[in-house]
């Protein structure tokens, strides 16, 4: 029997699973688990234990949730401006503007372009710089402003993306230049033993390729190799290996974000301006120089009456500002809340118009001494885009003495501005990803997802490294930027101006400058009229002027001209950036509850953490993004209400 009774007790003691754990406040103090539950003794005057309370033990506290690492910032004030000005000054400053400044009237150019830079240039410069400034989140994230309008961000992203594909070609074809310059004499000159024959007699040859555009169509393109569009050929396995050293550099400079890139700007955003006086000190030192510039300048006041020159002037200022691409809006985003962005925007439009201006005189008055050498008007051997960047300039630094040394200087500058424009599209690209996916902002994912980003775009850039890869560099050019870009443009002014709310934007712009002087009220007085009528105006025009020119003038590189798929498949592309806008606007409206009214009212209101995001720059996971509105009925008001008796009421008590 006391075998039996012994034996119960254990079993007693092993059911209730207790453990006594002796307190260190003496020893007569113990607590007791049982079933979860604490049950705290205390002793009589007569020493027996009593049982007071059981109460449930508390559990230990759930592991907080892993936090993304910091967006992170700019190192300082210097590497922003910097950043923007290399952005900004690419390689349409120097192969497009000066072209443009001699075909739409010399000198007369300058009034509509100064005219297209008030009106759009700088009210869209300083409205995306604001927007994301304020914000502080990427081309994507920043739409929490006006969810209706998100597609706006996705579809800067996808422009990014057109561009960012055939622009590193560029710098390919830069690479393979550069390395060619290490000769003497340069293979595209006459002095070279394989060109003996193409320059025996320029009179009688006239007709027949340049030393220079037999370099750049047989050796660099492999160009009569193909038929056209529908015949690529085989990759130039020259132009894929710089491709590809293209593509490693910018994975290594960008892997660190802003800071590893920010302090390349000190380099590369300074240096292109150093060959330029250079380039201008010795092409004045050249006879014909000034011939070159006086066809640089003369001026044509007739020209102005065309509607070509005003659009030309229009889409130049907007496309050489990279407004719509989303990397200024990135950019603006690293900035400290207070930074001055009107300041900021002055100095960027002007010293990009400067720059552009100045670019034409170190262009033409090297161009003039080619002609005066060869006994040609000036008009014969100027050309724009990649025609001059790789054939008209390249033969007019040929005829130079040490002509090896300037062609060095000459692609380090295209180098370098390329390589600056390239570094804001790839920003804006995953600024955007990241801030839509923190979690991809630790270190090692970075990495990984930013070498996958590199590697399928050198995989999709191959195409345009074959022997028939300038057809499709061509399309890519004249219709990822065309009118897709414009309507982006256009529906962002619209949507900030009149469902944001003009008036809540520049109240925003001016927190952000804690104190706005006199002449800071003024000018955004103006941007306020620009945002609302002038700006949209114009963008309206640069539109159907788009479409009439693209339904009337057929595409061409040379003689090639393009057929109606090619066309066809060059507004898809376009289309594919600006049909975003209503297909996330349909998204919008349908995540939202009650009338097709109502849902649209919602859409269009900010969301709770734009307004965290954009003050403080703090933003806790825990924030819920709903429409920025609350309504109270009088049951909120009553003593019985839940959580307004004695205690606060949750997130969105405040």
């Amino acid at each position: 029997m006391r075998f039996l009774e012994t034996w119960a007790n254990y079993m007693k003691k092993t059911d209730t699973n207790k453990e006594e754990i002796k307190s260190p406040g003496g020893p007569q103090a113990s607590m007791t688990i049982a079933n979860g539950f604490v049950e705290s003794p205390v002793r009589t005057q007569e020493g027996a234990e009593v049982a007071v309370q059981s109460v449930p033990a508390p559990e230990p506290p759930a592991p907080l949730p892993e936090q993304p690492p910091a967006r992170g910032g700019w190192g300082g004030k210097h590497e922003f401006l910097l950043s923007c000005i290399g952005y900004c000054v690419g390689l349409g400053n120097v192969w497009r503007f000066p072209y443009l400044c001699y075909r739409n009237g010399g000198g007369a150019f300058l009034i509509p372009y100064c005219i297209m830079m008030m009106v759009t240039g700088l009210p869209l410069f300083l409205m995306e710089l604001s927007l994301g400034q304020y914000g502080g989140t990427g081309p994507i994230t920043v739409w929490k402003c006006c969810p209706l309008l998100k597609g706006i961000g996705i579809g800067m992203l996808v422009v990014a993306s057109l561009v960012s594909l055939y622009y590193n070609v560029i710098i390919a074809w830069t690479f393979y230049y550069l390395g060619s310059s290490f000769q003497n004499p340069l293979p595209w000159s006459c002095e070279a033993p394989a060109n003996f024959h193409l320059c025996q007699n320029l009179t009688a040859n006239r007709s027949s390729l340049s030393a220079s555009e037999f370099f750049w169509n047989e050796r660099v393109l492999g160009l009569p190799h193909s038929a056209g569009l529908q015949d690529p050929g085989r990759v130039r396995w020259q132009l894929a290996l710089c491709l590809l050293v293209a593509w490693v550099f910018i994975f290594l400079c960008c892997l660190k974000g802003i800071r590893s890139s920010g302090k390349m700007v000190y380099v590369t955003a300074t240096f292109p301006y150093l060959v330029l006086i250079v380039l201008i000190i010795r092409g004045a030192t050249l006879q014909g120089s000034l011939q070159g510039v006086q066809f640089y300048l003369s001026t044509n006041w007739q020209r102005l009456g065309s509607a070509q020159v005003w659009n030309d002037a229009a889409s130049q200022i907007f496309y050489s500002l990279g407004i719509g691409f989303g990397g200024l809006l990135s950019m603006a985003s690293y900035n400290k809340f207070d930074n001055n962005v009107v300041r900021d925007t002055l100095i960027i439009v002007t010293g990009n118009c400067i720059t552009s201006f100045i670019a034409g005189f170190a262009i033409f008055s090297i161009l003039g001494h080619m002609a005066w050498k060869k006994g040609v008007a000036v008009s014969d051997v100027a050309d724009t885009g990649p025609g001059l960047a790789f054939v008209a300039y390249p033969e007019a630094l040929a005829l130079l003495p040490g002509s090896f040394i300037w062609s060095i200087l000459f692609f380090l500058m295209l180098f370098t501005l390329g390589i600056d424009t390239l570094f804001g599209n790839l920003e804006g690209i995953t600024t955007a990803v990241l801030d839509e996916f923190p979690a991809l902002r630790q270190p090692r994912r970075k990495a990984m997802f930013l070498a996958a980003l590199c590697f399928v775009f050198y995989l999709l850039g191959l195409l345009l490294v074959t022997e028939g890869g300038i057809y499709w560099f061509t399309l890519i050019d004249a219709y990822s930027t065309s009118f897709g870009l414009i309507i982006i443009t256009f529906f962002m002014c619209l949507g900030i101006a009149f469902f944001y709310g003009v008036n809540q934007f520049c109240d925003d712009i001016v927190d952000m400058l804690r104190l706005c002087p006199p002449w800071c009220v003024t000018m955004l007085l103006y941007f306020k009229a620009c945002w609302i009528l002038f700006t949209p105006l114009l963008l309206l025009f640069i539109l159907i002027y788009i479409f009439v020119e693209m339904y009337n003038t057929p595409l061409h590189y040379g003689p090639y001209e393009y057929p109606a798929w090619g066309k066809a498949l060059g507004v898809c592309l376009g289309v594919v950036s600006c049909i975003q806008i209503p297909i996330w606007s349909v998204v919008a409206v349908v995540s939202e509850s009650g009338t097709l009214r109502d849902r649209f009212r919602k859409a269009i209101r900010p969301l709770n953490s734009w307004k965290v995001t954009g003050g403080d720059r703090t933003f806790t996971q825990h924030i819920i993004d709903v429409p920025f509105h609350v309504t109270l009925t009088d049951h909120e008001f009553t003593n019985e209400g839940p959580g307004l008796s004695g205690q606060s009421g949750g997130p969105g008590s405040e």
